[in-house]
Order: structure tokens, then sequence, then C-alpha cells
């Protein structure tokens, strides 16, 4: 090799390591709290965003009511994705967070659902019959799906009388637990647990009509802590993009402006 090709090869090498170790220090960390129905999309976004730019994305799921007092207790969280608009409605009157940033990145949907076939109808007629043990929901005083599902139980006149079937799951995560693995032989679950680009298979369903339950408009939104790191803003410009929201309708999500 000659001199020439050996400063050639030298000097290449060199700016390979000088690039990646730019890429390595413009790499920073932000944490997310998510509201638990939508645990798997995000999942799927903060993973392209992080190989589309370097930047970690720490997620933390919960219900909105729990993961709001994190926020106001000062948890280090830079951006919020809830289940609803109420509780960012709720920060951003206290102050924390960051002006004209939040916007509606998708509107859930209500299903009763059972990991068994033939057990929930397409009406949902098996809540007036009542012939089952355990029906379970998210806990309405902590879960926005838990709100809903006690809606449309009013709205079908079973509420009250369903009481002693009801179990409550601390967020709708664990309420779609309850229901995969056979302790409750049905539930309301969001239609992002048993959606992708299609129905998974096996079980039986109703998709609860809209107009029993107030819309399940979603809203994102940077957080004052976020204003000063970078990526948060980035991923929130992430979330917004075409390819975000095209995951988000594979898990049977609609646009905002749908409804």
């Amino acid at each position: 090799m000659t001199r020439f090709a050996r400063t050639l090869r030298c000097s290449a090498l060199v700016l390979t390591l000088s690039v990646a170790l730019a890429a390595t220090a413009q790499a920073a960390t932000l944490t997310v709290a998510v509201a638990a129905n939508f645990k798997a999309p995000v999942e799927e976004i903060a993973a392209q965003f992080l190989k589309r730019t370097g930047h970690s994305v720490k997620l933390v799921f919960g219900t909105v009511t729990k993961l709001a007092m994190q926020i106001e207790q000062g948890a280090p969280i830079d951006v919020f994705i809830s289940a609803d608009a109420h509780t960012v409605d709720l920060l951003q009157s206290k102050g924390l967070t960051a002006e004209g940033t939040r916007f509606c990145y998708a509107e859930g949907t209500l299903v009763l659902w059972s990991a068994r076939p033939g057990v929930v109808d397409d009406q949902g007629a098996v809540l007036e019959r009542g012939q089952f043990a355990h029906l379970a929901i998210a806990n309405p005083k902590l879960a926005v799906y838990g709100r809903a599902a006690q809606a449309v139980m009013e709205q079908r006149g079973v509420w009250q009388a369903l009481q002693p079937k009801i179990v409550r799951g601390d967020s709708i995560t664990q309420t779609y637990q309850f229901v995969a693995t056979g302790n409750a032989e049905l539930g309301f679950v969001a239609k992002s647990q048993i959606y992708k680009g299609g129905w998974l298979p096996g079980g039986s369903r109703w998709v609860v009509p809209q107009t029993l339950y107030s819309p399940l408009k979603q809203d994102a939104v940077l957080l004052r802590r976020g204003m000063q790191n970078p990526a948060a803003r980035e991923f929130m410009q992430e979330l917004a993009a075409a390819p975000a929201q095209n995951t988000i309708r594979e898990y049977g999500y609609a646009d905002c402006a749908a409804h």
C-alpha cells in the first residue's frame, strides 16, 4: 500500500470515528409518561425514533390520574401522552406544560371483550343477561377507559345490578390481563389491545358505539421540564408525523378529526 493510500485510509477512518462520536454526543434521553392504553403503539414509535435519531426514550406507563400526580410532584418527565384532554387541561392550568405544544394524537375506542369465543355478542346483550361471574373494568376513579366503561353500563341500565360481578384493574393493562388469563370472563378494554391491522385471532367482542360514552380524544403535551431537552421537542414532532400516525391507526385508533 502506498503512503498516499495509507494516508487516505487513515483520514477516512478518522472521519468515520469523528462522525460516530458526534452522533453519540448529540444523542439524548427523554422520559415520556404514557397512558396505559397506548403502550404497544408508543413502544414501536419510540423504537423507530431511537433508530432514526439515536435519542433514547424512557417510557413510564400508568393511569392518567397517577401519572398526573407524579408530574405535579416533580417527577423527571419531559412529555405526557394522555388518554384524554381533561388531564392535560389540569396540568396546563397549574403551569406544568409548555405553551402551544399540546395536540390530539388519537381517538380511542372501547370494546367489550372475552378471550373465549361466543361469550360476547355483537350487541352487548351479554351485559343485560348477566350470565357471568366476573366483568373486568379499569378503575373509573383512575382510568379514562374505566370511566367510559361505567358510562356505557349506566346507559344500558346495568351499572348497579352488575356491581357484585365487577372487578377493577388499576389500569387498562391490568384489566386486559384479567380477561386474557380467564380470571374474568369478559371486560371492557381498549381496542388497541386486541387489534393490529385487523382483529387479533380468538375471543369474542362488542365494539361499543361511541354514542354510549364521551369521545376518547387523547392529547399529548410537552412538559415544562422538557422545554430544555431538544430530544423531547423532536419526539413531539415524531408523534405528530405521518409514520407515527400510520402506526397509531394500525392499532385501531381513529384520527382526532374523524368524529
